[in-house]
């Protein structure tokens, strides 16, 4: 089974995810790419700790895709957060002076979420992946933010229409993304 948590940032995604883990009766395993490199960082990933139970298993990974085979199909992956695990591969990809994202850049981006996005596809085993909604807001000023929002987007849209379960968390309600349509209609 496939559950997909997205929202926009501080609605509640976590604690829906978490529930949902918790649902499968299964051993989790939460993989997290958030390193506590500075003070708000550190606790931001500490009130994450505080609020799970201390039997969740943490793996801490990096842009490499190659980790989802290693978790065990008997467990529950609960990736927390889809977004952040992008972002480990992509600002390798564009210099902060760069005033744009090259085509290169775009392609490889593409290819290394898209890697990503498959092997959590392909994945046995019950799955959750939580990720940030990047494109509600004004358009990024950086490069690297606008590649970032726009490999966020479509990889969401992909796993979205692939999940057994699809929420957007709003103010910590759910809306149930599976039941909506995926094609506008006229009504003539």
């Amino acid at each position: 089974m496939l559950a997909v948590v997205t929202g926009p940032v501080r609605s509640g995604k976590s604690r829906v995810a978490l529930d949902l883990a918790l649902q499968t009766g299964s051993e989790i395993v939460i993989a997290v790419g958030g390193r506590a490199d500075d003070e708000e960082m550190a606790r931001r990933i500490a009130a994450h700790q505080a609020d799970r139970p201390a039997s969740i298993r943490v793996l801490e990974v990096g842009d490499d895709s190659a980790w989802v085979a290693g978790v065990s199909a008997d467990a529950c992956l609960l990736v927390d957060c889809l977004g952040t695990l992008l972002g480990l591969g992509l600002a390798d990809l564009v210099p902060d002076d760069a005033d744009l994202a090259t085509a290169v850049v775009e392609r490889t981006a593409g290819a290394r979420a898209d890697a990503l996005v498959s092997a959590l596809l392909l994945r046995g085993g019950d799955t959750v992946i939580v990720g940030n909604e990047t494109g509600w807001g004004v358009v990024p000023a950086t490069p690297l933010g606008r590649l970032f929002r726009d490999v966020m987007g479509r990889s969401l849209r992909m796993l979205v229409d692939s999940a057994d379960v699809a929420v957007c968390v709003v103010a910590g309600r759910c809306i149930d993304l599976t039941s909506l349509p995926r094609e506008a209609r006229w009504e003539r």
